[in-house]
């Protein structure tokens, strides 16, 4: 048993549970009057609903509308909206407790039972009753309708399983349509079954009298006229029916305490119990013998469902629920060259090939391997003898197989020659051998073709799987660790720290290894060096690698990409779980749960072209450019992120994104376009920004007029020489009454004879006066000293210099901007444009011009220049009025290599520590090494702290007053 999810309940007991048919949803019911509902791949409690009076003791989904039913101690039947997540109503009459309600397959009715010792029948549509089935004795504790047929089965604590005849009631509340109106009118005619009552809806059709106490549960097989039960005698007993009679077959024993529930398996022979002795238990349906069992020591089982379509099985215990499937799902497989051999539902061996894309006919039967309920786990596959080897049965234990594959494909044969033995783990090495590795002894096992043992290693106690790695190696798979391991030599070749690894993908060209775990996949080279490790909030299920070098993985319901850098993203959302094999172009070829290939159509050109930019493979880029309708939200977001806005641009409509995109990138012809669309006050600023950083004179006059900053459009007419215009920037403030833009503007323009008049009319005559005094203009002073009924003695002004009227010059070429910001087309804005001449993708020579410009410390070692030092621009600026600290400046700080103390010199050039540079003055050096090791570009915020460990170098304290001052540079900083 494989348990894949687990919800604890501390508060209160789980007593029942339900699939719902077509989402990842379970219901659960508590014994503390709530229902919860819980996404069983995520783990994650979705809601609760809380309207009983009294513990819940059943639910259940309907199959195809948007409800659920709820039983409970309140006696009452609830139907609820999974859309509005509320009550839709309420059903009562009976009388007791309510122990299981369950929806029918087709018509609108709900079954329930009770412990008033009936069973009713509700339409939900008319919310009404109609059906009450009486005869049980004792508290009926389950009942459920037939899968197909009009039959109900019941059982009670009067010691009975019931089935129970409904055809009449279909028939009274059914109408006639089609071609089954004249088959319902003919059995209209004849005169139905009848109880002792006189009841013709419902009849008892058996009685099925075997269980020594009450019986808990009973329900039917899906397809087989079968019934099991369970009781509180401990046993599970197994009812044939015809359409006469029914009996009892066989009892299956082996618990020991009571047994709640008991079910048949939907699509296996095998029977699945729980118990209060604290265990699940299957059973042999054909053998009734015990096949295997799970305890949990702490808490009693009550109650098992099972998934309608999936292999999935939910149980209630006293802590909570547990969701967990019998066996896995996954179909071994093996791929040589372009064919893919895997093991089918059935059992059987078929090969697929990838170029014809056709199966072929079943080649071999596996029936015979293992027992009937066990899948086969893993296949490897050897083209030199065209066999193969198999494994199967349980995690702890197993068995192997090696088998020949028929030479001529007519149908699936049975085995003649089967070499086996018992191993948890087996695959082929070499062309003529193969190792096995069982849990048990912890042995890995070199043998020949002959199943002869050639090699025996006695492995870790840690190791729980071992993994094909190559020819003679294999990955022995640890809880905390993988190893990769030559046989051969006996030797761990490498080693990696992951946790919990379960399946081993090997890229085309055996460079890149990615490992999976249940929510992680680590990517590592073929030296078991991690290069990148992410993590899955839903489970992996498997990868394959991309022609291209990408790992294309399935989780339970998506198929994902991952890049070597990290990078990951979704391809395609999945209805059912598929299983990777192969991807080729734009097909992926994968194999479904029923163990059948299916080919899923992909688009490749996301992944692909985000490798492209990883590589820079810049003619790949533009290429998909061009020809691929790459867009949506996950691929700008990625452009924006990983710096190439100037792309993102050819992928965007929406004219806010376009505008950012292109202020990123200093595009101002598409900002000015996408400005005019948007129209708003903040677009516009963040345009004129930009269009000033870059000196783009035509957009930023444009961007002040649109949002009448007059001011600004002043000061940028006065700086860029515009003197018409500033002009009539002064004309509006006049004709806007606007006396501080008058003011400004005439300040701008030098017009004196403007500022008298705006001082005048504003009422400050004094200031008109001296204003007009001070430039010389003595013939409107005085009539200004006129009109205010003054005198020149009445005034006294300081001794000042007559000013002159000087006039901005004005600029020569109106159009020209400014080359303020440097904002060169990239080379995609340039192929774009059709400039392809001199165009070139190698970036080596613009690393070239960068590192002539500015010096890159990545570029090359430390080297110091015995003849050199540095100069006044390299570094920081030192001056004596930065370093006054008392002491004689010695140029061995600064040129560290410079004669005076070769100590000095000597021990930075074997040295590797940042600071010790810092400490002798070598600015430009520490700088160089502190971007090497660890990436620092600003060095501005480490000023202050580089001036204290130098000035700190420079200082020392006499041990004695009668010995010479010792300097010492072995000690500088942390």
């Amino acid at each position: 048993m494989k348990m894949l999810t687990k919800f604890e309940s501390k508060s209160s007991r789980a007593k029942g549970v339900a699939f719902h048919p077509r989402r990842p949803w379970i219901l659960v019911s508590l014994h503390s009057s709530t229902i919860q509902l819980w996404d069983y791949r995520m783990g994650t409690l979705i809601d609760r609903f809380e309207e009983h009076d009294g513990p819940v003791r059943s639910v259940d989904f309907h199959p195809t509308q948007p409800i659920f039913v709820s039983g409970g101690d309140d006696y009452t039947i609830k139907v609820w909206s999974l859309q509005t997540r509320k009550c839709l109503f309420t059903l009562t009459g009976h009388l007791d407790y309510v122990r299981t309600v369950f929806f029918h397959h087709d018509l609108p009715w709900i079954i329930s039972a009770s412990d008033d010792q009936t069973i009713r029948i509700w339409n939900w549509q008319s919310r009404q009753e109609i059906a009450c089935l009486t005869g049980h004795n004792h508290y009926v504790m389950c009942a459920q309708f037939h899968p197909s047929e009009d039959l109900i089965v019941s059982a009670s604590l009067d010691q009975t399983v019931r089935v129970w005849d409904i055809s009449g009631l279909r028939q009274k509340h059914s109408a006639p349509s089609g071609m089954r109106s004249f088959e319902n009118e003919l059995s209209r005619q004849q005169v139905p079954q009848q109880d002792i009552f006189g009841n013709t809806d419902a009849v008892v059709k058996y009685v099925l009298e075997g269980h020594d106490k009450g019986v808990n549960w009973a329900s039917f097989h899906p397809k087989l006229p079968l019934i099991v039960s369970g009781g509180d005698d401990r046993m599970v007993k197994i009812w044939r029916m015809s359409d006469t009679k029914a009996w009892e077959v066989d009892t299956c024993r082996g618990h020991t305490n009571n047994v709640p529930c008991v079910l048949f398996h939907p699509t296996e022979d095998l029977i699945i119990s729980v118990g209060e002795d604290k265990t699940i238990r299957t059973w042999d349906l054909n053998k009734r013998s015990p096949v295997k069992q799970f305890k949990k020591e702490n808490d009693r089982f009550w109650l098992i469902a099972n998934h309608p379509t999936i292999n999935l099985f939910a149980t209630c215990h006293d802590a909570g629920v547990m969701v967990f499937k019998l066996d896995r799902e996954r179909p071994a497989n093996a791929i040589f060259q372009n064919n893919l051999f895997y093991v089918n539902n059935e059992k059987q061996v078929q090969s697929y090939n990838f170029d014809k894309q056709l199966a072929s006919l079943p080649m071999l039967s596996l029936k015979k391997i293992g027992k009937a309920w066990n899948k086969i786990r893993t296949l490897s596959y050897n083209p030199a003898e065209h066999s193969i080897l198999v494994t199967a049965g349980e995690n702890d234990s197993g068995i192997y197989a090696l088998l020949q594959l028929p030479k001529d494909v007519t149908g699936a044969i049975e085995p003649m020659d089967i070499r086996q033995g018992e191993a948890t783990s087996a695959c082929f090495i070499a062309r003529n051998r193969f190792i096995t590795f069982s849990k048990t002894t912890k042995k890995l096992e070199v043998r020949d073709l002959n199943n002869t043992v050639t090699k025996s290693i006695e492995l870790d106690s840690n190791v729980k799987d071992v993994v094909y790695a190559g020819p003679g190696t294999v990955l022995l798979m640890k809880s905390s660790s993988v190893v990769h391991y030559d046989v051969q030599q006996k030797k761990q070749l490498a080693e990696i720290q992951v946790s919990n690894a379960k399946y081993a993908t090997w890229s085309h060209d055996g460079q890149y290894l990615a490992l999976l775990s249940k929510h992680t996949i680590t990517i590592t080279n073929k030296k078991l060096e991690s290069i990148m490790s992410m993590h899955e909030t839903i489970r992996v299920k498997s990868a394959a690698w991309d022609d291209s070098g990408v790992l294309i993985y399935s989780t339970l319901n998506h198929i994902k990409y991952a890049l070597l850098n990290g990078d990951t993203g979704t391809i395609k959302t999945l209805e059912n779980t598929l299983y990777i094999n192969k991807i080729h172009g734009k097909f992926c070829y994968c194999l479904n749960r029923s163990g059948n290939v299916e080919i899923v159509k992909i688009d490749p050109t996301e992944y692909r072209f985000k490798k492209a930019l990883v590589n820079k493979n810049f003619n790949e880029v533009l290429r998909i450019i061009k020809s691929s309708n790459l867009v949506g939200q996950n691929i700008i977001g990625y452009l924006q992120k990983t710096g190439y806005p100037e792309i993102a641009l050819q992928f965007v409509e929406d004219s806010e994104t376009r505008f950012e995109l292109a202020i990123e990138c200093g595009n101002l012809e598409i900002a000015l376009a996408e400005s005019k669309k948007i129209n708003k006050k903040l677009v516009w600023e963040k345009l004129g920004k930009e269009a000033l950083s870059q000196g783009n004179v035509q957009i930023v006059e444009l961007v002040y007029q649109q949002l009448r900053q007059f001011e600004k459009l002043s000061f940028f007419y006065l700086i860029t020489g515009d003197l018409d215009k500033l002009s009539k920037m002064q004309q509006i403030a006049e004709s806007r009454n606007d006396y501080s833009s008058l003011f400004q503007n005439s300040l701008y323009l030098n017009s004196i004879e403007k500022k008298i008049s705006l001082f005048i009319e504003v009422g400050l005559t004094p200031l008109a006066y001296t204003t007009a005094k001070t430039n010389g203009l003595d013939d409107i002073a005085e009539s200004i000293l006129a009109d205010s009924g003054l005198s020149a003695d009445d005034i006294k002004l300081p001794e000042i210099s007559t000013g002159s009227n000087t006039v901005p010059a004005a600029k020569t070429d109106g159009s020209k901007n400014w080359p303020l910001k440097d904002n060169k087309l990239s080379f995609f804005e340039q192929a774009l444009l059709g400039n392809m001449e001199a165009l070139t993708i190698d970036d080596s020579q613009e690393t070239a011009d960068k590192e002539d410009d500015t010096h890159d410390p990545f570029a090359e070692e430390v080297v110091f220049d015995d003849e050199e030092g540095l100069g006044e621009d390299e570094g920081w600026d030192l001056g004596d009025e930065e370093l006054d600290v008392g002491i004689e400046e010695d140029e061995s700080f600064v040129n560290v290599e410079e004669g005076n103390n070769p100590e000095i010199s000597q021990w930075l050039l074997n040295s590797k520590c940042a600071g010790q540079y810092v400490a002798a003055g070598a600015f430009e050096a520490a700088a160089q090494m502190l971007n090497k090791q660890v990436g620092v570009v600003n060095f501005e915020p480490l000023r202050e702290r580089f001036m204290e460990i130098y000035q700190a170098s420079k200082l020392s304290l006499p041990a004695n007053p009668n010995y010479k001052v010792v300097l010492n540079f072995s000690v500088l900083i942390n």
